[in-house]
Order: structure tokens, then C-alpha cells, then sequence
């Protein structure tokens, strides 16, 4: 272990422990529910940051996939009751196919193509689940079931929450720092050149759009789960955008920036509460003086503050001239310029 990593280990260890003692020290269960609706907007913006701000790519229908995991929890859990713990996995499984089926076609298509597919599946999703009244409820929606004991509390569920984040951060972040994180990087920097070099551009594409529908399944069951009641008005077109936005004030290509942006943007309406109707100009505002001040995003400011506080490289002390040791070697060089000059 490097001196270097110390900061960032401590750093890292004093957020996980204010983490996992939140329940004992937070005001109220709002605060509680605030917190978990974080962990779980984590679990979708975590895999959707590899497709936006590692590979590149403009998703922002991934509420899409959010609603397909949310009814499959509710219908699996609520009529025909199976376990759900059992029914979270089957939610990732079922939104990671819906996003190799979605990717197939539509990661062929360049740039904003590629986002155009995504929001009309968004759409599209958002029409089936109130036209399929007989199993999604209609327009009236379904009541979701919680978890069993022990996650049938609030303190529970949101230790649930925080298990899985934790997870999938791990996950996301071990893919980041290998191979494949650099393949991804360079995959958005340039496809070219990265086809160039032997990365595999399309499968690479889809591995990680798929792994991304898991995740989205994942935090659609935990939304729903939270949330005890959806409805087609649960998900909104404005909630894949709120994501995607997440990701860009935080900064693209780090793992840190965009879990920052979900919880600000996430927080932020609490902390406007009073000025309530002018939510979407604070939204607005926060999103502009990002583009305008930090273009790197929120992560960029964190790392460099981060990086100021360590100390990098030797003391520079160490890097003074020896000026005795260098007088002696021009004297040498010059007396032996005049030794071969005589010699000449």
C-alpha cells in the first residue's frame, strides 16, 4: 500500500461507516426513505454510468427498464407469491435480457440515434404498462409487497438498499480499473482507433448495455419495493433524463462524480423545499453552472481537492542541486578540452 492511497482509504472507510450507522443517527424516517431512494437511484445510475460515461453511448430510456423490473417485482411478489429476495434476482435477470434485446438493433446506430431508441422505448414501455391493465393494474396501478424480515423495516430495507449499492459499486468499479475499463474508455474517446487495436466494439457495447439492464431491474425492484404503490405516472420520461443528467454533472469516466450528482440532485429538492414551484430552475441552474464553470463535472473538483491534500513525489529537498559535485565536473570537462586541445 502506497502513502499516496492513505487519504483515499480513509476517506473511503470514514464514508462506509457514516453509511452503515445512518439509521442510528439520522433525524427521522424521511431522512431514512430519502437515503434509501438514494441507494437505490445508485443501483440504476451505477451500470448506466458505464454506458454513458465510459463507453459513451446517449441512454436515457433507462426508466424503461426501471418500470420492467418494478411490475415484475410487483406482479411475481404480489399474486403468486414468491420469495423476494428470489424475485430481485429475477427482476435483474428480466431487465438484463430486455436490455440485450433492446441493444441488439439499436447499438448499431450512431450518436443521437442511439438515444432516439432508447427514449422510444421509454415511451413505449410507459403505453404498454397502462394499456395491459389486466396485469399491470392500468392506470390505476399496483400495491407492491415489502420484504420479509429482516429487511421488513425501514432501518432493514435500507441496509438491504446499501448491501446491494455496495455491491454493484464494487462490480462496476472492478470493471472500471481493468481491461475492460480501458477498452471502454477507449471505445468513446475514438472507435476507430480502438477497433484499430483489437477491441471488440459491438460485443463490448452490449456487454455492458446488458449489464446495465441488470442493474435497472435490480433498482426497479427496489424502487417499487419503496415506493409500496406504482403507477404508470411512476415513471415518467423526466426520470430517464434525471439520470442521465446525474451522470453528466458528475462527471464522466469515474465511478465517484455521478454517485456525487445522484446525491445532490436527489437531495436537492429537500433543500429547496420552501421555494418548491421553482424545483426545475434550481435543476437548471445546477446543471449550467456545471457545463459552464466545471465541464469535467462535480468528480473532477472532488479528485482534485483529493489530490492537492496528498502528498506526491519526494520532498523537494531532495531535489537540490549539488552545486560542489557540479563545479568539479566542469572543471574536469574543461581541463579535459584543453588536454586535447594540446594534444591536437
Amino acid at each position: 500500500m502506497t502513502t499516496s492511497s492513505l487519504p483515499r482509504l480513509g476517506t473511503l472507510a470514514v464514508g462506509g461507516i457514516l453509511a452503515v450507522t445512518l439509521p442510528f443517527w439520522v433525524g427521522d424516517f424521511y431522512q431514512l426513505h430519502l437515503a434509501a431512494l438514494i441507494g437505490v437511484y445508485w443501483v440504476l445510475i451505477a451500470g448506466l454510468n458505464l454506458v454513458v460515461g465510459y463507453t459513451g453511448q446517449l441512454s436515457i430510456g433507462h426508466v424503461g427498464l426501471l418500470s420492467i423490473g418494478s411490475y415484475a417485482f410487483a406482479i411475481v411478489v404480489g399474486r403468486y407469491g414468491v420469495d423476494p429476495l428470489l424475485t430481485l434476482a429475477l427482476a435483474g435477470a428480466l431487465g438484463g435480457l430486455c436490455g440485450f434485446l433492446l441493444g441488439l438493433p439499436s447499438l448499431r446506430l450512431p450518436g443521437f440515434y442511439f438515444a432516439m431508441a432508447t427514449m422510444a422505448f421509454a415511451l413505449i414501455m410507459a403505453e404498454l404498462s397502462l394499456a395491459q391493465g389486466g396485469l399491470t393494474g392500468g392506470g390505476a396501478g399496483l400495491p407492491v409487497p415489502g420484504f420479509a424480515a429482516p429487511f421488513d423495516t425501514p432501518t432493514g430495507f435500507y441496509w438491504l438498499v446499501l448491501l446491494v449499492a455496495a455491491l454493484i459499486t464494487w462490480m462496476t468499479w472492478n470493471v472500471a480499473r481493468l481491461m475492460w475499463g480501458r477498452g471502454l474508455i477507449a471505445l468513446r474517446d475514438s472507435e476507430v482507433a480502438a477497433a484499430a487495436v483489437g477491441v471488440p466494439i459491438f460485443r463490448l457495447k452490449l456487454t455492458v448495455f446488458t449489464f446495465s439492464g441488470v442493474t435497472a431491474g435490480i433498482g426497479g425492484a427496489l424502487f417499487a419495493s419503496l415506493q409500496s404503490y406504482i403507477t404508470p405516472e411512476t415513471f415518467v420520461f423526466e426520470l430517464g433524463l434525471f439520470f442521465f443528467v446525474c451522470i453528466i454533472i458528475g462527471g464522466r469516466g469515474s465511478i465517484l462524480g455521478p454517485f456525487v450528482g445522484t446525491v445532490v440532485l436527489t437531495a436537492l429538492p429537500e433543500m429547496v423545499a420552501p421555494l418548491a414551484k421553482l424545483g426545475n430552475f434550481f435543476y437548471g441552474l445546477l446543471l449550467l453552472a456545471v457545463v459552464l464553470v466545471v465541464p469535467e463535472g462535480i468528480g473532477h473538483v472532488i479528485k482534485s481537492v483529493l489530490a492537492r491534500l496528498q502528498k506526491k513525489g519526494p520532498d523537494p529537498k531532495g531535489l537540490q542541486p549539488d552545486i560542489g559535485r557540479l563545479a568539479a565536473a566542469v572543471r574536469r570537462g574543461m581541463r579535459q578540452d584543453i588536454q586535447r586541445g594540446h594534444a591536437s
